[in-house]
């Protein structure tokens, strides 16, 4: 069997899914660049190439069955397994005044829209790959969430977490729950999954504003993705440590 490892890491032609598939493939890991824009993912990794990263292109758009399931046989033609799935791509959804997200007046399409690609587009993604990752020896799974889906957080007033979002907040809460079941499917298997938090990020996803670089953000991820035998499965971390739930 080929002894280089070999990612996949979906919503990786720009932000924090390019710095994970940009710091795996650092580490020689084989990246597959996950992207719905053909333009944007060609670009990607050629840029991922020039910074010698071997990285091939995956076209992918996470909402559509056909679009998963062809993403894993060109996965299985070029690497024969997979030993990574980082679920990187997710959306905010249509944002009202201040960048929030009424729960009194919200449109429920919106809603449907940021569930079926954050949270239905992952469970869709993972069990696509799962025949893939179960021909490695230590495969892992990161999924992308955000320290907004923290209930606990979201429900202490003496912290600051910032606008209600009641489709992406709850869409995170949502998948950080779908996480601690696989991995209650997975248990006593070699399989590990984790939800991520990159924080606050400077990226176009949140109009360029916090204090985070997108390389800072994909740090925790790229941490989760290379984890030893025997490591944590089933928890939500971010750059200090444990997330609560």
């Amino acid at each position: 069997m080929n002894e280089t490892k070999t990612a996949l890491v979906t919503g990786a032609n720009k932000g924090i899914g390019y710095e994970i598939a940009n710091g795996l493939g650092a580490l020689g890991y084989r990246v597959g660049v996950g992207a719905r824009d053909g333009a944007r993912l060609e670009a990607a990794v050629e840029e991922l190439r020039a910074a010698g990263v071997d990285a091939f292109g995956v076209p992918l758009d996470v909402t559509g069955d056909r679009s998963v399931t062809d993403a894993a046989e060109l996965v299985e033609r070029q690497a024969g397994r997979l030993d990574v799935l980082v679920n990187n791509a997710g959306i905010s959804g249509e944002m009202g005044p201040g960048w929030g997200q009424d729960p009194t007046t919200l449109d429920l399409d919106v809603l449907r829209t940021v569930v079926e690609t954050n949270v239905i587009g992952v469970i869709r993604v993972t069990n696509a790959m799962l025949p893939l990752l179960r021909r490695s020896t230590s495969p892992r799974i990161v999924n992308v969430s955000s320290s907004v889906g923290s209930l606990t957080r979201q429900a202490d007033p003496d912290i600051e977490i910032g606008p209600v979002m009641a489709a992406y907040s709850p869409s995170k809460t949502f998948l950080n729950a779908v996480t601690v079941q696989y991995a209650r499917q997975f248990a006593g298997t070699d399989i590990l999954i984790n939800a991520a938090c990159p924080g606050l990020v400077a990226t176009d996803f949140t109009g360029f504003q916090g204090p985070r670089t997108a390389e800072q953000g994909a740090a925790t991820a790229i941490r989760l993705a290379t984890l030893p035998d025997g490591g944590p499965t089933g928890s939500f971390f971010e750059d200090e440590g444990v997330v609560p739930w």
